[in-house]
């Protein structure tokens, strides 16, 4: 099988620092791997690997700050030393990419169709007619619904899935001969991560192209890739069949990828963490810490609902249903897991717990107190004991206070400690408490990795000492090294505190881990509830099915 494209030592530092000051921190170290012509391969590795950069290296989309060297041939050619002309040139026609998060890479004021049309009329010089036919074909191809409709709708007005099978349609525009996938998943729910990697394997087999995929997760790209490529740190930890990878990893770090991922099978009391597989730390098996069955019931919701209406026409309106007649009862020290599709209606219902969205109908019972009919006083008071951390860590803390400033103020708010020195040393203990030092403090939300902000999220939410936490996603942007680690820490505090959480996720695998019951939503609507064994092992509905069925289990052999 021929070489595609090679990268050969690669080396990439970024100038940090202003005149005089400037130094260079260097993101990839010596990179070398090969991509044959019609295969894929898998980069894998956590946030600052140096993944991304090795791949936006190749068609040189990294800023001016980065200085590149090296050799990286494309049929012979090497693109390091290409003029910027004849990158343009390659650039969508030859090789093209997809990113991470659809909605940013689709510019909002066009429209699906001029944003399909744009690189068949700038690198083809097809007319603006047989452009837009051919866009139509491409959503055809790439599985979006009423195709000639959608030429005219605007980014936001599609689905998360759908913006992402747009940016796959436009990458395939030109027929390439190297696709390169930038986490193109990391963001989407099962059932439709699912789909995406079915329609990347199914284009890459017809058009008889390579791929270059990118994810920090082994249980994704085990599905999907021919090689794997294990980076950390910038460098090349181990590289080789996808079979040869999974079967017999060589490298620790490798080992620690595959092991600190949560799965459908086994329940261990904590999931393994990077640093503890690589230095040979184990610890003995054990189940997790069983929950009293009889303990009492901290919030009971009762057919809550939530509706939108919407502009229909010019004067009209229609009514949306979001969430639709939901009742549970959460007991104190457990966990309900709450799944679903994006739009199910999970997220919607969770806020409307918090009357972050004023409900429609329904109660939900707090302390034997119906939080929805509370006067704003009496709102302000309950709020403090049902907190919520969600899903974006790098939206939610305010960019403009320290850390000690985001954990003191909602102290500071609900009267609770005598002092500041008093509020400022339980702050500190907080930090302590979820894996931080106290030199955290005084540093701005921008000096953390996204796993940190998480931790400092949850902090944030302790201070208030709540008896029920609503986790909105609150794993799902970040790596699985990391995830694991957030993960254990909400266990731990929950079997110190006696935490009770409402745990929203589309990935089954996190549940199982963390939930005693689940309860599946679709279009709003409670579609099956049970135990979480009860709901993996035998579920009744086939949507519970599907979902389970969509989870990535990683390399399978033919």
């Amino acid at each position: 099988m021929s070489v595609l494209l090679s990268i050969q030592n690669l080396l990439v530092d970024f100038r940090v620092g202003e005149r005089g000051a400037v130094s260079r921190a260097r993101a990839v170290d010596g990179v070398s791997f090969d991509i044959p012509e019609d295969s894929t391969v898998a980069l894998v590795g956590e946030s600052g690997s140096g993944k991304s950069v090795t791949a936006m290296s190749i068609l040189n989309l990294l800023p001016d700050n980065a200085e590149r060297s090296g050799r990286v041939l494309y049929l012979g050619q090497d693109l390091l030393q290409a003029d910027r002309p004849h990158l343009q040139a390659i650039r969508g026609q030859q090789i093209a990419c997809v990113f991470q998060d659809p909605l940013t890479s689709l510019n909002p004021v066009f429209t699906v169709g001029h944003q399909l049309a744009e690189p068949l009329i700038r690198h083809l010089g097809t007319s603006r007619r047989a452009a837009r036919q051919q866009a139509e074909d491409l959503l055809v191809e790439v599985g979006i619904p009423e195709p000639k409709r959608r030429l005219d709708s605007y980014p936001h007005e599609l689905s998360g899935g759908q913006q992402q099978r747009v940016m796959i349609a436009m990458a395939l525009a030109c027929g390439p001969k190297l696709l390169i996938a930038d986490e193109p998943t990391t963001a989407l729910d099962v059932t439709i991560q699912r789909q995406i990697l079915e329609l990347i394997a199914r284009l890459k087999q017809q058009r008889r192209m390579s791929v270059l995929f990118i994810s920090h997760d082994l249980g994704v790209v085990g599905e999907i890739a021919d090689r794997v490529v294990v980076m950390r740190q910038g460098q090349v930890r181990e590289q080789g069949p996808v079979a040869s990878i999974f079967a017999a990893p060589q490298d620790a770090y490798t080992r620690a990828l595959l092991a600190c991922r949560p799965s459908l099978g086994e329940l261990p009391a904590r999931l393994p963490v990077i640093d503890d597989v690589m230095q040979g730390r184990s610890a003995a098996p054990r189940l997790p810490k069983p929950r009293d069955p009889n303990a009492p019931v901290v919030l009971e919701v009762r057919s809550l609902a939530k509706s939108f209406w919407l502009r229909e026409g010019l004067f009209g309106r229609r009514e949306f249903k979001a969430v639709r007649d939901v009742s549970f009862k959460l007991r104190r020290g457990h966990t309900l897991g709450v799944v679903g599709e994006s739009g199910s209606g999970k997220t919607t219902m969770g806020l409307t717990l918090l009357r972050l969205h004023e409900p429609t109908a329904g109660e939900v019972l707090f302390d034997g107190r119906d939080l929805l009919r509370l006067s704003d006083a009496e709102r302000q008071t309950m709020r403090r004991r049902i907190q919520i951390v969600f899903q974006n860590p790098y939206a939610s803390l305010n960019p403009r206070f320290t850390i000690g400033q985001t954990l003191i103020e909602p102290m500071a708010i609900h009267g609770i400690g005598a002092d500041a020195a008093e509020r400022e040393r339980r702050a500190r203990g907080l930090l302590a408490k979820v894996g931080l030092d106290e030199g955290t403090l005084n540093k701005y939300p921008h000096e953390f990795s996204g796993g940190q902000r998480q931790r400092i999220a949850i902090a944030r939410c302790l201070t208030l000492d709540p008896e029920v936490l609503v986790l909105d996603e609150a794993v799902s942007a970040l790596d699985v090294s990391v995830q694991a680690q957030v993960l254990n820490l909400l266990r731990d505090l929950q079997d110190e505190l006696g935490l009770a959480y409402v745990f929203i996720s589309h990935d089954l695998a996190v549940v199982r881990f963390l939930s005693d019951d689940v309860l599946v939503m679709k279009d709003g609507a409670v579609v099956e509830q049970a135990s979480a064994q009860q709901i993996l092992a035998a579920p009744t509905q086939e949507y519970t099915r599907r979902l389970l069925g969509a989870v990535p289990r990683g390399f399978r052999a033919a």
